[in-house]
């Protein structure tokens, strides 16, 4: 009896689905880790990830092309107080949409089939806005562009790269998608400074096309492919990302018993089950806090809103600045993240959000007197046609806080919530649930993007920046409550915390 108390038990939550003792489990996965060949795995992140690249891109089209439309000579071209908002929160209805249909799409097309049919429309998108002739072709056009985004939104962090990711560089690959997004905008943002409106379109359709042409020859999810039957070529596909002569066989198998224990479709019943709605609801919760933080409005509005303000330098140089920022931020992010830790980086990125958000809503309140009047008392939408005026040095505060704000949602807010989506949806629930989550956080973004404008001609622009800081008050809460921390773990052993909510399974 004594003797086989002190057998190993079968660890069947750990990262390992052998019968191993936790300290011998652990050894072997350090160990096979140490062993993989990454550079095919980097290979087809990358060309997923072009997809997020015209999602960022076509994110922030508006910043730049509102002042243009605005001055354009042709009336069916040009935009107003009513019409310029639409054009700018136009696209998250279309992103809405795609998340919706990603629900569907992911688990009848798969993952990677359904990266590539967002082509489709991104591409007659960015064709439409091109070529425009009148106000409906440009909504349309964002319409589409914005639907290609929401499927890729739903498709490449949530579920494609974290289905052929290994926990040693999920951090850091997770992070991937928002890195190509802060670049794809600020691409937009410099081409912005030298191309015409409709050639910015046409600058559009190139990674799309590049997307297309690499994803033809990357494997699709083992996962996927396991959920699908087809066994042979889910263990061809999971040999082609780690490679032949490492021990990808274990990993395999761990991955099929965990396929094999989902392999059903969820039941409304089954949502009752804390193992499915905790992590769904986190993520939705998360999804829906990170737009109400404003960084969408402030993306779309970003050059409106350096007008208003009388920034010392041009709103576009200005936006390319905060653009450059965001992206060496969301770089540091990707680095810090599976050594830092995923909580950690929430908090910072939180506080400092709150505080950039608080500092300009004060500026704004307590320096009206500095601004130029012809400037201040416009709305925003019209001060994008009036040059700057800026009277001092004072101006530098609104670019800053700007910069700082852009900067701490890129360390944490922005990748994070996207790759804790991927590490805790629980498979089974992982195509619906990752489609939920996107319909929540573009609604929420189309909402606020909608009402932004008319907020800042009705009560000033101090109103919004002061409530987006409260909402990061509340961020800081909600993470140290909800959110867990998964930096290191393998999904099987997330999936382990939610079932039995033993906190040991994330130590």
């Amino acid at each position: 009896m004594e003797s086989r108390d002190r057998e190993p038990l079968v660890r069947k939550t750990s990262s390992s689905y052998h019968t191993f003792p936790e300290g011998t489990a652990r050894r072997l996965d350090k160990e096979y880790l140490r062993s993989l060949h990454n550079k095919r795995l980097y290979l087809a992140v990358f060309a997923a990830v072009l997809g997020n690249f015209s999602f960022g891109f076509a994110l922030v089209y508006p910043s730049p092309v509102i002042p243009a439309l605005e001055a354009h000579p042709s009336p069916a071209l040009r935009l107003d107080q009513h019409t310029a908002p639409w054009f700018g929160s136009v696209f998250t209805l279309g992103a809405a949409a795609g998340g919706l249909s990603t629900m569907l799409l992911n688990d009848c097309l798969g993952r990677k089939l359904s990266i590539m049919f967002s082509a489709l429309p991104s591409a007659l998108g960015y064709a439409l806005l091109a070529g425009a002739q009148g106000l409906w072709m440009l909504l349309l056009g964002r319409v589409l562009t914005g639907y290609a985004g929401g499927v890729t939104s739903a498709s490449i962090p949530v579920v494609y790269i974290s289905e052929i990711s290994h926990p040693g560089v999920r951090g850091m690959l997770g992070a991937c998608p928002q890195i190509m997004a802060v670049l794809g905008s600020l691409v937009l943002y410099a081409l912005g400074l030298v191309l015409d409106w409709r050639w910015l379109a046409v600058a559009g359709e190139v990674p799309v096309l590049a997307m297309v042409l690499l994803l033809c020859f990357m494997p699709n999810s083992p996962r996927f492919l396991l959920s699908q039957g087809k066994e042979e070529e889910a263990l061809g596909s999971l040999c082609w990302l780690r490679g032949q002569d490492t021990d990808y066989a274990r990993e395999y198998e761990q991955i099929k018993d965990s396929v094999r224990k989902q392999s059903r479709r969820v039941s409304c019943a089954e949502l009752k089950d804390p193992f499915l709605y905790k992590p769904i609801l986190i993520s939705g919760l998360m999804r829906f806090l990170q737009q109400l933080s404003g960084v969408t409005c402030i993306l779309v509005y970003l050059q409106p809103i350096f007008k208003k303000t009388s920034v010392i330098l041009k709103a576009e140089y200005d936006a390319a600045l905060v653009g450059l920022v965001r992206l060496s931020a969301v770089v540091i992010a990707a680095v810090s993240m599976d050594k830092a830790g995923r909580k950690i980086l929430l908090f910072v990125s939180a506080g400092v959000m709150l505080v950039s958000n608080l500092t300009m809503g004060l500026y704004i309140h307590f320096e009206p007197a500095s601004h130029n009047g012809t400037v201040a008392n416009t709305t925003l939408a019209s001060s994008a046609n009036l040059p700057a005026e800026p009277t001092n040095y004072i101006t530098l505060i609104p670019l800053l806080a700007t910069m700082f704000f852009i900067m701490g949602y890129a360390m944490g807010w922005g990748p994070i919530t996207w790759l804790l989506m991927s590490e805790i949806l629980p498979l089974k629930a992982r195509g619906v649930a990752s489609g939920l989550c996107v319909l929540v956080s573009w609604l929420t973004a189309f909402t606020l993007t909608q009402f932004f404008l008319p907020v800042v001609n009705a009560f000033g622009l101090e109103v919004p920046f002061l409530f987006f800081a409260v909402i990061n008050a509340g961020n800081i809460l909600f993470t140290g409550c909800c959110v867990p921390e998964t930096k290191g773990r393998s999904l099987e052993q997330i999936e382990a915390f939610f079932r039995t909510g033993r906190r040991s399974f994330l130590r």
